[in-house]
């Protein structure tokens, strides 16, 4: 299984968002900067995530992005969701949300692994938020790095 660019990178930002700005907005330019991805993609991944009620986004020159909620409200599963549709690994499983029917449906020994092994991914990735993720980041030594929009020199 492999997660798609737009769901890496999106957890990538969103992380971004909660360690370096806090509440003030972010601007794509800077997160695109410290995380090495195209601005331009980034615009497009944040569309999906706006959809979903994860990200806000303020125009005008104090503007950018923000979480709309709590940093310990948004898991690693939302992000996955919104970004990905699902986070099933096969589509034959997922009970009454299946994408497709299989020809041996309930008679099928594997489609047990796969329905458990989403399952369990699913408890993984909501039991971690971009709080649990700003934690580790600091515990890792990674630098934060101050809004120079908002630094004055006297």
């Amino acid at each position: 299984m492999r997660l798609s660019t737009k769901s890496r990178y999106g957890l990538r930002a969103l992380f971004d968002i909660a360690y370096n700005s806090g509440n003030l907005p972010a601007q794509i330019q800077d997160i695109s900067r410290r995380q090495n991805i195209s601005p331009r993609y980034l615009e497009q991944i944040f569309q999906s995530l706006k959809k979903k009620g994860i990200l806000n986004s303020k125009r005008g020159p104090q503007g950018g992005y923000c979480l709309a909620k709590k940093p310990e409200e948004i898991t690693v599963k939302d992000i996955v969701q919104a970004t990905e549709g699902d986070t099933l690994l096969v589509d034959c499983t997922g009970g009454k949300k299946k994408k497709q029917q299989c020809d041996f449906d309930g008679g099928c020994v594997t489609q047990t692994v796969w329905d458990e092994a989403s399952r369990e991914l699913n408890a993984l990735f909501g039991s971690i938020t971009l709080k649990t993720l700003c934690e580790r980041g600091h515990a890792m030594g990674i630098k934060r790095e101050q809004d120079h929009r908002f630094m004055y020199f006297i």
